[in-house]
């Protein structure tokens, strides 16, 4: 990272890599931010990543943490849904991204974050010999999973398939790969039952996502005068604590280290850094955060791809990732608060008629549970 003299906090180097396998999926989440929002440009992509395309990207990598002299970097496989691009194109290429960075001295730890649907034995027992992490997404209870993320054309529910998933990830043998749990927040679902529902797998850390949103596509349930969201993640602050704390949360990790001034942020909820993240389609075209398929179609693109630039020219654009006080509006530079949220995370903050100059759409609710935290600290 650098700081400008206006207080603008810029990247250096990536060192987190979001790899499209698949630029499909066998889900039809109705949040999606790929799928379901502004950005449309996955129709025209390659459905699995072609050779030539994953190829060309080992050798970006290992490029740029040569150069860099990256210790070790993360490439996080990603879709669509990974695991439709088989278990020839995982092993493929991650046997191809870790020989390649071998070269410049550098370590790969590799994740996966699926839906759960199509997880086997057969497939983790390959995850298993390639050391690959696995993430799964579950919102929560039946109901409360079931109420989003279904089949195609608002088919079956994906529940019953996931905890199963869950079941064989949580054997002995296959345990060391479970990463954790990601659950996307909806203030209609219970919060006490929904962290229950998490906490019966035994994940070793779960996140909470806010549904990627903007002021002029705001989220459900949500209103000026409210703050539905942060009463939701204060009714689960509350029963994790109550139940000691059963694994890591990072968001409520990160507030309590950031209002404290003893550490910074893990969790893409605050905005407080730039995330050294950069998302690379199958085709080859390489987008900043995605969360900016909120804002509008074409709004995450880079205009580079991995034959036509080196990471390190994409940090030269226009657009590359850029945080810090310095790059956001007045109100969040002169709220109290700002050194522990950061603005929220850039694309909420999207809208107005005012591009990005303006608090998330998510201030009230993130305030509310920083506010929160601060007090439970304290008693």
């Amino acid at each position: 990272m650098s700081v400008t003299e206006d207080g603008r906090t810029t990247l250096k180097a990536f060192d987190q890599f979001i790899t499209k396998l698949s630029s499909r999926c066998n889900l039809s989440c109705d949040y999606c931010y790929v799928y379901e929002l502004r950005d449309s440009g996955w129709r025209e992509r390659p459905r699995i990543m072609p050779a030539p395309v994953r190829r060309q990207l080992a050798l970006r990598i290992a490029e740029h943490a040569r150069r860099h002299r990256l210790e070790r970097v993360r490439v996080l496989l990603h879709g669509g849904e990974p695991l439709l691009a088989g278990p020839r194109v995982i092993a493929d290429f991650t046997t191809m991204v870790r020989r390649a960075a071998s070269g410049a001295g550098t370590a790969v730890d590799f994740a996966l974050q699926t839906n759960g649907v199509l997880l086997s034995e057969a497939l983790l027992d390959l995850l298993l010999d390639l050391n690959v992490q696995v993430g799964v997404s579950l919102d929560g209870y039946a109901e409360a999973h079931d109420r989003h993320r279904r089949g195609p054309g608002a088919g079956r529910g994906s529940h019953a398939r996931v905890t199963a998933a869950l079941a064989l990830l949580s054997r002995a043998r296959y345990r060391p790969l479970f990463g954790g749990l990601l659950c996307t927040i909806d203030p209609a679902n219970d919060p006490v039952r929904t962290f229950d529902a998490l906490a019966t797998h035994h994940p070793p850390a779960a996140d909470f996502l806010l549904p990627h949103a903007t002021w002029d596509h705001p989220p459900a349930g949500w209103g000026n005068s409210e703050a539905p969201y942060g009463a939701w993640l204060c009714a689960v602050h509350d029963r994790w604590r109550a139940t000691g704390q059963p694994m890591r949360i990072r968001l409520f990790e990160s507030i309590d280290l950031l209002s404290r001034g003893t550490g910074g942020s893990s969790s893409e909820v605050l905005g407080t850094m730039p995330t050294a993240a950069v998302a690379i389609e199958t085709d080859g075209a390489v987008s900043w955060t995605e969360s900016l398929n909120a804002v509008a179609d074409g709004a995450a693109h880079t205009g580079g791809t991995v034959f036509s630039h080196s990471f390190d020219a994409l940090l030269a654009l226009d657009g590359a990732p850029e945080d810090g006080v310095g790059s956001l509006c007045r109100l969040c530079r002169e709220c109290p608060l700002v050194r522990v949220c950061g603005g929220g995370l850039r694309a909420h903050r999207f809208g107005r008629g005012c591009g990005f100059a303006n608090p998330s759409v998510y201030c009230r609710d993130i305030s509310t549970l920083i506010r929160h935290i601060a007090l439970r600290a304290d008693q």
